[in-house]
């Protein structure tokens, strides 16, 4: 399981592009949805203070090893892994960590040697790493390394360490790096997803300009799950699409579900997510802008509904 490192393997390599925008993001929010699933509502609710930077800052002066071992203590505290150990090692791969998981409760994880010297993001690198310890003892995985590997940093990022790993993305004009397997723009929308169930602002922890504009565009793509109809606060033009499919699923209930396709909405602009069927009454069913589950209710007018897996409070015109 490895954290895949930027252009050129990490710090100081020669500038290649580095993905954008939201290609994974139906895989994020599935992981999202299998957290809550896997973990509850209460136990989520119980990581609600992230990774203190003062508490993963690596300086220089200190000793490598012994600095190391702290980090990775702090991150095993964090996902609730007290009988957790991980001895942590250096070599020169292609990634820029590897865990082996075993039935523990010593974990081997390997460093990339460039860490030796670039030490700020080592915390960033171990988060990813302890929180596939964490899955694993969970016994929670998606099929494939690709999306396997984006759960780990969705979770992380989730569960209050992944902005560490969204901090590690610095660009300038002649080297760039970038850590994890989501882009910059998906590490920001499962941080503004955080945000705003805890009431938490990761902004000022930010150290690079290019994470925080990455934030920004993230948060703004979370923000559109929560105006999208039949919540009340979708737009007006959404909410005349949605208008006029209700009355298509009404007059032809031989055709739905409708809109046609799967509902799933992986976009991260302005397309329908909601679907009508043909039961009697007829229902919606729509993701839940928080954990993304799927709601289903009776289309009826205004009310007022609580998705039953993270529990939020949903205003709905159906």
């Amino acid at each position: 399981m490895a954290v895949r490192g930027g252009a050129g393997g990490g710090s100081g390599g020669a500038r290649s592009p580095v993905e954008r925008g939201f290609p994974h993001l139906a895989t994020v929010r599935s992981a999202i949805t299998a957290l809550y699933r896997r973990l509850s509502y209460e136990t989520v609710r119980t990581f609600d203070t992230s990774v203190a930077a003062g508490d993963v800052a690596f300086a220089d002066a200190d000793e490598l090893y012994a600095g190391v071992q702290r980090v990775a203590r702090v991150l095993v505290r964090h996902l609730r892994l007290p009988d957790a150990r991980l001895v942590v090692g250096f070599r020169d791969m292609e990634h820029a960590a590897n865990v082996e998981l075993a039935a523990g409760p010593e974990y081997f994880v390997e460093l990339n040697s460039r860490f030796r010297s670039h030490r700020r993001d080592i915390g960033a690198a171990l988060a990813h790493e302890v929180t596939h310890v964490y899955l694993h003892r969970l016994g929670l995985s998606f099929p494939g390394v690709r999306d396997n590997e984006i759960l780990t940093d969705t979770v992380t990022a989730y569960l209050g360490a992944g902005w560490l790993l969204l901090d590690a993305f610095r660009e300038d004009a002649l080297t760039s790096q970038k850590l994890g397997y989501l882009t910059p723009e998906e590490f920001g929308y499962v941080l503004a997803k955080r945000a705003e169930l805890f009431g938490e602002d990761p902004a000022p922890w930010f150290t690079s300009p290019q994470a925080y504009d990455a934030y920004v565009r993230g948060r703004e793509a979370a923000r559109r799950d929560a105006v999208r109809p039949p919540l009340v606060a979708g737009g007006w033009a959404g909410r005349r699409r949605y208008a006029r499919d209700r009355r298509y699923a009404q007059a032809h209930p031989e055709r739905t579900p409708y809109p046609p396709g799967d509902g799933a909405g992986g976009g991260s602009g302005g397309g329908a997510d909601y679907r009508f069927d043909s039961s009697s009454p007829l229902r919606v069913s729509f993701p839940c802008p928080t954990c993304h589950q799927r709601v289903r209710l009776e289309v009826r007018g205004r009310v007022r509904a609580r998705c039953g897996l993270c529990r939020s409070v949903l205003e709905c015109d159906t």
